[in-house]
């Protein structure tokens, strides 16, 4: 936790929990958590996404620790169902995996299956189909390989130079950013452009890092997983016109219904932050037939319809922490503020 603001809030979840608040008072109906890449530590200083990382030994405890605080697992179709009924007396928890990386079917499945507990996987259907971008990675292997980097950055050629880990984080936080800014155009071009110079192969990384279909029709196969669809090819929708955006919506759930032949109801927003989508694409996601649209804004979900089924909160966890006392707040709600509800809440 690299901030003075990230230690805080650290600090302040750790004194919730020595006070007991979290094991004696609660918020919402229950959690949504989220996850990316599950899989062994890594070593080396610079791993700029670490955050997004957690180790299969973690995920074991993080679902015994769960089950101990009496945590009901659901899938998506009974967190809707749940976030639009009366308060039930036992709290839920879903737990959901963006992107389909490889590392899910490898070192995450075995551990969900051991405990027989139910969890959706968001799909953006151009990765198991090898056609995707996992841009984040080409950035990262240029980075990670290079002191001298440059590159075109609008109509200008920037240099950088970067000789420790905590320059490179720098530049990759910095770059990222950037990058997400872009059209989905323009973002292609620019990291085709930094992949060329440095010879990334980054169709390459992008295929040896994703489940294939094959994989994930193991997976379909099995009752206790929900298949939800991440769109095609995981765009910031807000960097797109209105009508791109519905189609890459339609057309991600149109391709995930017919490799599984089964309806394809529940939606994650790509990337899922509050700069990353915007009203009307919550309202997209109804006219595109999706039952729920989950976000990473961080929060958890009420019951009696208070929560929007189409921009759910969920609870990004943060690789680089190991704590279960962090966890137990989290998972709590006592974090967050209580939920607001608005007119349409359940539309």
């Amino acid at each position: 936790m690299a901030s003075d603001d990230s230690w805080l809030e650290r600090l302040r979840l750790e004194l919730a929990w020595f006070t007991g608040q979290a094991a004696l008072r609660s918020r919402g109906a229950g959690a949504i958590l989220r996850f990316e890449r599950v899989r062994p530590r890594r070593r080396g200083g610079f791993q700029p996404l670490r955050a997004s990382e957690i180790t299969p030994r973690f995920l074991d405890r993080a679902i015994r620790a769960l089950k101990r605080w009496n945590y009901e697992f659901l899938g998506m179709d009974e967190v809707c169902r749940r976030a639009v009924t009366l308060p039930e007396q036992r709290r839920f928890v879903a737990l959901t995996f963006d992107g389909a990386p490889k590392d899910l079917i490898d070192f995450a499945y075995p551990v969900l299956s051991h405990h027989a507990v139910p969890f959706t996987i968001y799909v953006p259907t151009a990765f198991p189909d090898g056609v995707g971008q996992a841009w984040w990675l080409g950035l990262e292997q240029v980075i990670a390989r290079e002191s001298r980097i440059s590159l075109m950055m609008g109509e200008k050629e920037q240099r950088f130079v970067v000789t420790d880990s905590a320059e490179k984080q720098a530049l990759f936080s910095h770059l990222e950013r950037w990058l997400r800014s872009l059209s989905p155009a323009d973002l292609s071009a620019a990291i085709a452009d930094l992949c060329t110079r440095y010879r990334i192969d980054l169709a390459a990384l992008s295929r040896e890092a994703s489940m294939d279909w094959e994989d994930l029709a193991k997976l379909a196969a099995d009752p206790l997983v929900t298949i939800g669809s991440a769109t095609v090819n995981y765009p910031v929708l807000a960097n797109m016109k209105d009508s791109a955006a519905l189609r890459e919506m339609t057309m991600g759930k149109a391709v995930a219904e017919s490799a599984f032949r089964c309806e394809v109801g529940h939606f994650a927003f790509p990337f899922g932050d509050r700069a990353s989508f915007r009203r009307s694409h919550v309202m997209m996601a109804e006219e595109a037939g999706f039952a729920s649209a989950v976000s990473t804004i961080s929060g958890i979900v009420d019951a009696e319809g208070r929560t929007n089924l189409r921009a759910l909160p969920r609870i990004s966890w943060d690789g680089r922490v190991r704590s279960l006392r962090m966890l137990r707040v989290l998972v709590s709600g006592l974090a967050f503020a209580p939920v607001k509800p608005t007119g349409s809440a359940t539309n």
